[in-house]
C-alpha cells in the first residue's frame, strides 16, 4: 500500500519529465557545435576545464554522464542529450514544488509543462549547456526551502498530518535547510548566477524563522555545506590543470591568481553596463520577453505575484527579491546569449501563475459551496476544477507548440560539424591555425575527444595568452616559412591589418573570416 502511494504520487511527475525530455530531444542537437556549446561538449568528455567560472559540477556530472550514456552515441550528442535529461528532472521537480505550495498536482503538472515548453527553457534543453543544470538546482533549492517553511512554520502546508507536524516543531526542520545550503554549494560551481539568490534566500530564511541568527549549530551545518561543496567541485579546477592535468586547460586554475581569475570570472569585469541607464527600455524589454515566452498568459504573471504576496507572503518575498535582481542584472549584462539568464525568473513566474490558478480554484470552490477533502486538498468538483483550470493554464502553451518547436529546433543543425570536416580535410599537415573561439572550440573537439589531426596546432586567442606568445602576428611569424599556417578572424580590424602584411589565399568562403591560407608576407617573394 505504501508503494502504491508513493507511485501514486510520483506518477504525474514522471509523466511530466517523459514529455520534457521527448520535447528536448526532438529538437536536439545532432552533434557538435560551435561557440561555448563545443567547448562544453569537449571538456565534460575529457573532465578537463571551461571557461570562467569554470563550472565544475556541470563538468564533472558531464563526464559522468558521458561514460554512462556512452552507448547512446558520440561524446557532443551524449553532452547534448544531458540537457535534455537536466531540463526533464527540473520539470519532474516543478510538479513537486507546485504541489507544495497550492496542494494541486493538476496545477503541478500543468507548472511543469509550461516551463519545459517556454521556449528559453526548452532550447536549453537541446545542447550542452550548464545553465539546463543550473535550473535543477534553482528548482531543488526553492523546493527544499518550502519544505523547512512548512517544517518551521506548519500553518503554511495543508497537506501534512497531526503527528508530522508534531515531529518537525520537535527537530524545526534544521536538516532542510542544511541540505538547502548543500545544493545551493553545488549550483555555484554550476554559475555564478546563482550568486544573485543570496539576498532573498537570506530574507527568506529570516522571514521563516528570525531566531535563526542565534542559532550557531544549525549555521555552522549550513556554513560547512555550502563551502564543503563549493570546495570540494572546485578542486576539480587546480586538480585537472595541475597534477593530473587534462587535455584541455582554461587559463591556469593550477596557480592561485589563474584559479581566482577563473573562479571569480574576472575576465568578464566590465560587461555589467550602465546598470541603472534608460530603464524605460529596459522594462520594455522585460516586457517583451515576457509576452514572448509566456504567450497570453505575460498580463497574468504580475497578477501572479500579488497572489503569491497575499497566500504565500515568505515565498513572494523570495522568489519576488530573486526575479528583480536577476532580471535588474540580466538587462544591463552585455555577454553572449543572455536569454538564459531569465531561466530561474521564468520558473518563479510558472509558480505564481499556479499560486493564481490555485486562489481562482479556492473562489470557485467557495462559490459552488464544495469544501476540501483531506487526502488532496481538493473535492471531487475541486479537483474537476483544478484540471479545468490546469488545462486553461497550459493551453497556450500547447497551442504554441508548432511555433516554438521550430524556433527551438536544432536537429538538423549540423553546421559545425560539416566545417570541421572541411577544415580538417583542407589544411596540410603539421599545420599551424589561428583562431578564434567559436571556431576553437569545434577544432579542439574534433581533435582532443575524436583524436583526429593530432599535427594540427590550433591556436586560439585564449591559447596565446596563456602561453605567452603574442600578438597574431607573433603566432604567424613564428611559424611561417617552417609549417603551413591558417588564420580565421572574426574582427575586420584584424582582417584588414592581416591583409596589408600577409598574402591571403581563402579556401572556404571571405578573406580571413573563413578559413584561410597565409601564403606569405607581402612584399617578401611570395
Amino acid at each position: 500500500m505504501v508503494r502504491r502511494s508513493i507511485w501514486l504520487a510520483g506518477a504525474p511527475a514522471l509523466a511530466v519529465a517523459i514529455v520534457a525530455f521527448a520535447s528536448a530531444r526532438v529538437a536536439s542537437l545532432p552533434g557538435v557545435a560551435f561557440w561555448d556549446t563545443g567547448e562544453l561538449q569537449t571538456v565534460g568528455p575529457l573532465l578537463g576545464t571551461a571557461h570562467p567560472t569554470g563550472f565544475p559540477t556541470y563538468v564533472l556530472l558531464g563526464w559522468v554522464a558521458s561514460i554512462v550514456l556512452q552507448p547512446l552515441g558520440e561524446p557532443a550528442f551524449r553532452m547534448n542529450l544531458v540537457s535534455a535529461i537536466y531540463l526533464a528532472v527540473a520539470a519532474a521537480m516543478t510538479v513537486d514544488l507546485v504541489r507544495a505550495l497550492t496542494g494541486s498536482t493538476a496545477l503541478g503538472v500543468a507548472a511543469g509543462l509550461g516551463l519545459a515548453l517556454t521556449p528559453f527553457a526548452w532550447s536549453i534543453g537541446t545542447h550542452a549547456d550548464a545553465h539546463a543544470l543550473l535550473l535543477v538546482f534553482v528548482v531543488l533549492l526553492l523546493r527544499l526551502l518550502v519544505a523547512w517553511e512548512r517544517r518551521v512554520r506548519p500553518e503554511t502546508g495543508r497537506a501534512y498530518g497531526a503527528a508530522s507536524r508534531s515531529r518537525d516543531r520537535a527537530d524545526g526542520g534544521d536538516r532542510w535547510l542544511v541540505a538547502a545550503a548543500l545544493v545551493y554549494g553545488l549550483a555555484v560551481g554550476t554559475h555564478s548566477l546563482i550568486l544573485l539568490l543570496t539576498p532573498a534566500v537570506g530574507l527568506f530564511v529570516l522571514a521563516v524563522d528570525p531566531t535563526v541568527r542565534g542559532r550557531r549549530r544549525l549555521l555552522v551545518a549550513c556554513t560547512a555545506a555550502l563551502v564543503g561543496a563549493v570546495a570540494l567541485v572546485y578542486l576539480e579546477l587546480p586538480v585537472r590543470a595541475g597534477v593530473l592535468r587534462a587535455p584541455l586547460v582554461y587559463g591556469h586554475p593550477d596557480t592561485w591568481g589563474g584559479f581566482w581569475y577563473v573562479a571569480l570570472g574576472l575576465q568578464f569585469q566590465g560587461s555589467l553596463v550602465d546598470p541603472f541607464g534608460d530603464l524605460p527600455h529596459k522594462i520594455g524589454a522585460l516586457i517583451g520577453l515576457t509576452v514572448g515566452q509566456f504567450g497570453l498568459l505575460a498580463p497574468l504573471v504580475p497578477i501572479g505575484f500579488v497572489a503569491t504576496v497575499v497566500r504565500r507572503p515568505r515565498y513572494a518575498l523570495l522568489t519576488g527579491v530573486g526575479v528583480g535582481l536577476t532580471c535588474f542584472f540580466a538587462a544591463s549584462y552585455q555577454n553572449a546569449d543572455i536569454g538564459r539568464y531569465y531561466l530561474g525568473p521564468i520558473l518563479m513566474a510558472w509558480t505564481w501563475l499556479a499560486i493564481l490558478a490555485a486562489v481562482a480554484i479556492d473562489r470557485l470552490r467557495a462559490a459552488i459551496g464544495t469544501s476540501p477533502a483531506p487526502t488532496d486538498g481538493l473535492s471531487p468538483a475541486g479537483a474537476t476544477l483544478g484540471f479545468l483550470i490546469a488545462l486553461a493554464m497550459l493551453g497556450p502553451a500547447i497551442l504554441d507548440v508548432p511555433a516554438r518547436l521550430a524556433e527551438v529546433d536544432e536537429s538538423h543543425d549540423r553546421l559545425a560539424a560539416t566545417w570541421v570536416d572541411r577544415a580538417l580535410a583542407l589544411m596540410e599537415p603539421d599545420a599551424v591555425i589561428v583562431s578564434w573561439w567559436s571556431f576553437s572550440t569545434p577544432l579542439w573537439y574534433a581533435q582532443r575527444v575524436e583524436g583526429r589531426r593530432p599535427d594540427l596546432t590550433i591556436i586560439d586567442d585564449r591559447t596565446r595568452l596563456d602561453e605567452g606568445l603574442g600578438g597574431i602576428n607573433d603566432v604567424i611569424d613564428a611559424n611561417l616559412g617552417r609549417r603551413p599556417v591558417y588564420v580565421i578572424r572574426s574582427d575586420p580590424n584584424e582582417v584588414a591589418s592581416l591583409s596589408t602584411r600577409y598574402l591571403l589565399e581563402p579556401l572556404d568562403g571571405a578573406v580571413g573570416f573563413d578559413l584561410t591560407r597565409v601564403a606569405g608576407r607581402l612584399g617578401a617573394g611570395s
